[in-house]
């Protein structure tokens, strides 16, 4: 078995220094604001896996489905020697992609990234053991800032899966993908996973479930800054709330506060007042059609080759190559 490469291109400090950073612009905004990736520490990871799995939550299991249904042909359509993967985390869905390539005797390497080293190397150490023919090279890394450190090679394949794009508003998607293909030859693919318009009576429980995990999970980003900062949020004093927005197509996440309050964060020296009813953004998750994937995609660079849904077209998962 090969013991997996550990590639840091974001360590502590860097993570530290983007953290204050974060929150100094977006608490002191007008509309105040917090960005999702720090919704994932040790017990956002947890959380997250278990909304995956409530019944509310379609994503994963459609994605899943498509890809346990596609991936021999996402094999035989690329027949990648490298995969490469944005946001891995502990890379569940990504097997089926493994097993299918592997089963067309083209993989040679697997390259996760991610801003967590606990997810990639617990994800790694059972990959290797699993597929012990392949090379696994972790990366640490933040996939809007560090993309130009993926290994080159050709014949390669960049996932970016469970509708995470969906997380970036129009004009980062555009940076992001614009980014993608400035590192792939063309011929190279890119495998996209996107949500897909549909009733907010479908939409809104996935994001606001009867046993309140998501709540949990989108008030743990202020136990993270408690933690990392210093700080004195009252979690239990924001109400978790989700909203479909009809004209953009996107829910919006947003910490509520429940009555006024002053919150102190000293580790970047600031102290945050919020009015009984004040919103702090915490995530969007945009929902795409077929055409403005397709459209996103050809400005940036890429061919559509191939788009898949599952049975109910509720989630999207295509194949597009760089041209």
């Amino acid at each position: 078995m090969n013991e997996p490469a550990l590639e840091v291109h974001m360590d502590a400090d860097d993570l530290d220094r983007t953290l204050r950073a974060d929150v100094i612009a977006g608490l002191t905004a007008d509309r105040k604001w917090l960005p999702p990736k720090w919704f994932y520490d040790a017990r956002g990871s947890e959380l997250f896996e278990k909304i995956t799995e409530l019944d509310e939550y379609y994503p994963t299991r459609a994605e899943r489905q498509i890809l346990a249904g596609h991936a021999p042909d996402i094999a035989r359509h690329t027949r990648a020697r490298a995969l490469l993967e944005l946001g891995a985390g502990y890379s569940t869905k990504t097997r089926l992609l493994l097993d299918a390539l592997t089963a067309q005797g083209t993989l040679e390497t697997f390259v996760p990234m991610d801003v967590s080293p606990s997810a990639l190397s617990e994800a790694a150490t059972l990959i290797s053991a699993d597929y012990p023919a392949l090379r696994v090279h972790n990366i640490v890394g933040d996939f809007a800032r560090h993309l130009k450190h993926l290994p080159g090679g050709g014949d390669r394949l960049i996932a970016f899966l469970g509708g995470t794009i969906g997380n970036l508003v129009p004009e980062e998607r555009a940076e992001f993908l614009a980014d993608v293909r400035s590192v792939l030859e063309p011929g190279e693919h890119l495998l996209l996973g996107t949500d897909l318009v549909k009733s907010p009576r479908v939409v809104v429980p996935a994001y606001d479930d009867a046993a309140g995990v998501t709540a949990e999970f989108n008030r743990n980003v202020l136990r993270v800054i408690n933690n990392s900062l210093a700080a004195d949020f009252d979690p239990d004093g924001f109400a978790h709330v989700a909203l479909w927005d009809p004209e953009r197509e996107w829910i919006e996440m947003r910490l509520r506060a429940r009555w006024p309050m002053r919150v102190t964060i000293p580790g970047v020296g600031l102290v945050v007042d919020f009015a009984a009813g004040e919103e702090v953004r915490t995530e969007v998750s945009a929902k795409f059609r077929r055409e403005g994937v397709e459209e996103e995609l050809a400005e940036a660079g890429f061919a559509l080759d191939h788009w898949w849904t599952d049975r109910d077209g509720l989630f999207a998962v295509s194949l597009a190559r760089a041209v």
